[in-house]
């Protein structure tokens, strides 16, 4: 059966309910997507947990950056991934091993295999789909 993300309902819902979120590539390089996106998430409330093993003890918007979602010292209720597509099965894993209850990868980005180790440990999966963008659309549907 091919992959569907949720609907704008389900991930509107997501959204309004998430607490940490985890988020694995995130650059400290201000030009960078990865940056820009979790930076704007940050505005708008969310906290932000920075992954990224070449960045492991800086800090990245204000937060201490971790090498993998196992050092993160407390619960991650989403993972959004900023990695290429043949690395997300593992980033999959190591959310599943944390409990993440949401895998987001990025626009642009599809990991059927990821998508599915996501769901055998019972998380929702979303693909390519920018969470920023997202946020934005259930932001305009709440006020409108």
């Amino acid at each position: 059966m091919a992959f569907e993300n949720p609907s704008r309902e389900e991930i509107k819902n997501i959204l309004e309910q998430v607490g940490n979120i985890a988020v694995v590539g995130l650059s400290d390089k201000s030009d960078r997507t990865s940056y820009m996106v979790s930076y704007a998430m940050q505005k708008r409330g969310y906290r932000i947990i920075p992954v990224n093993p070449a960045a492991a003890g800086q800090t990245i918007l204000g937060e201490t950056c971790y090498a993998s979602l196992a050092e993160v010292p407390e619960p991650v209720e989403l993972v959004n991934v900023f990695r290429r597509s043949e690395y997300c099965a593992e980033v999959a894993r190591e959310a599943a091993a944390i409990g993440a209850k949401v895998l987001w990868l990025q626009q642009g980005i599809i990991s059927q295999e990821a998508a599915d180790i996501a769901q055998e440990h019972g998380m929702t999966v979303i693909m390519d789909r920018c969470i920023k963008v997202e946020d934005s659309v259930t932001q305009a549907v709440r006020k409108g």
